[in-house]
């Protein structure tokens, strides 16, 4: 990975954050949808990274919004669930040796796949976010209607931002 890959993706894991600490963690529309806008970070890492990398990054990444969440764990928990998600799909859709494009973005890899890799994702990191933070089963209709409203709600906010930033080369 070059020097310039890896401070695009420096400044990208520091703007997604303190847009979601600072703007979206205060955003809800009736306690039921809240968008998760820092987990484009973790959409949006080259292919070539390594797994145990991505996981550590993921980690961190989960640790650190835990830190500003107050929550002991939840965070960290989904982001690994999502790195672990975007792994068996990237393996599952692309071939390994012939990477075209360094990333997996809506410009480099077309609407139909980055649609269904954000869609898996971000409804594998919302249903653990969610269950582990109700962590009762008495609850669990209102927890996942939460977890597809909050999940729209983010795929929504994912398709925008890509659509505004990264649109080089639609197919």
């Amino acid at each position: 990975m070059s020097s310039k890959l890896i401070l695009a993706n420096i400044v990208r894991w520091v703007i997604l954050l303190l847009v979601q600490i600072l703007l979206l963690r205060n955003l809800s529309l009736y306690n039921m949808a809240t968008p998760f806008l820092y987990i484009l970070f973790l959409l949006l890492l080259p292919f070539g990274i390594p797994n145990i990398l991505l996981y550590i990054i993921a980690f961190a990444t989960g640790l650190t919004l835990d830190a500003f969440y107050d929550t002991l764990g939840v965070h960290t928990a989904a982001c690994v669930m999502l790195a672990f998600v975007r792994i068996l799909f990237i393996s599952v859709t692309v071939s390994r040796d012939g990477f075209d494009e360094p990333e997996p973005t809506l410009g480099n890899m077309g609407f139909r796949w980055f649609m269904l890799y954000a869609l898996l994702c971000i409804f594998s990191h919302h249903v653990v976010l969610f269950l582990l933070e109700t962590f009762r089963f008495t609850e669990l209709s209102y927890t996942l209607l939460r977890c597809l409203l909050s999940g729209l709600f983010t795929l929504f906010t994912v398709v925008l931002v890509e659509f505004i930033f990264y649109n080089r080369k639609m197919r």
